[in-house]
């Protein structure tokens, strides 16, 4: 009896210490496993309520930008707040950052808005003009006229020459650069500021564009004098250059010599006293050369060799 119990003892291992019964194996397996997942849901649970902290913070920080008007500041703050965790660096520094990433947008904001309201062609980047394209503009006058000193000595500028030659690009280029340096400054074909000048006393829009142009630092006349316009029109247009003369500068695109203004205009007495006004504080550039248009003429047809 003694030897089949002590069998039975030996094959279940009860009296060896150092065994572990596969019943035992289990629990212990079951509970280390119990533990774990536990483990696992209080991280993740940890995890989701960080996360949720962070989204209510952000929530607000968001909702105070929109109060304040910081735009900027609230679509950047996460991209921000990542790098400064990234780079270590002090809390000082990240609030300098954030205030400089809403000036930095404002101030994009603002010049697009200026161009819009300078009404510029498509094309007015200045480093878009070739010096090499037609003779009158070698770079180191190019390079004077960007200083804008002419500008702040309420000089004008008379840029004369055949079409296609780059008159209206160097205009805009001049009047972009002048915006970028912070002056008010607004481009306007000849037919554009006739038709403010002939109906600002009518619609609400032509009077804010007349105002406007009353108060610029630059304005830019693009194609003066390319269609004959009437006597009353001339004198209208004489008394806008007169009353601003003084204090505004004008960039005048023309392919018409002053002397042939009076043809245009048909009035020689007003056209004197015009071009007395344009003329008195006055840079007259003359550019010559093929016109980039027909030069670089665009056509539907494959080229043959």
């Amino acid at each position: 009896m003694k030897k089949h119990s002590k069998t039975v003892n030996s094959a279940l291992n009860i009296d060896d210490p150092a065994a572990e019964s596969p019943v035992i194996k289990n629990v212990a397996g079951s509970s280390m496993f119990r533990v774990q997942a536990r483990g696992r849901r209080v991280k993740h649970n940890r995890k989701l309520k960080i996360k949720i902290h962070f989204m209510k913070i952000k929530n607000t920080i968001d909702q105070h930008c929109k109060q304040l008007h910081l735009s900027a500041l609230g679509a950047q703050v996460q991209h921000l707040a990542d790098a400064a965790a990234a780079e270590g660096i002090s809390y000082l520094e990240f609030a300098g950052r954030l205030l400089e990433a809403e000036i930095a947008s404002r101030n994009r904001n603002d010049m697009l808005r200026k161009i819009k309201f300078a009404k510029l062609p498509a094309t007015h980047d200045l480093q878009a003009y070739d010096c090499a394209q037609a003779e009158g503009m070698p770079p180191a006058k190019l390079q004077q006229l960007k200083e804008l000193t002419w500008l702040d000595q309420n000089f004008n500028l008379v840029i004369m020459g055949p079409n296609g030659v780059g008159k209206s690009l160097l205009a805009a280029g001049l009047c972009h650069h002048a915006l970028q340096n912070g002056y008010r400054a607004y481009f306007r074909t000849m037919d554009q500021i006739m038709t403010t000048l002939k109906t600002k006393d009518i619609t609400r829009s032509a009077l804010a564009d007349y105002r406007k142009l009353f108060k610029a630092h630059l304005i830019v006349i693009d194609d003066i004098m390319i269609i004959a316009i009437a006597r009353q029109d001339a004198n209208a247009f004489f008394h806008f250059i007169n009353a601003l003369h003084e204090r505004t500068s004008f960039i005048i695109t023309t392919n018409k010599s002053p002397k042939e203004w009076a043809e245009t205009i048909g009035d020689e007495v007003i056209t004197t006293a015009l071009l007395d006004r344009i003329l008195y504080r006055c840079e007259i550039i003359k550019l010559s050369g093929e016109s980039y248009r027909m030069k670089h003429r665009k056509t539907i047809f494959e080229k043959t060799k």
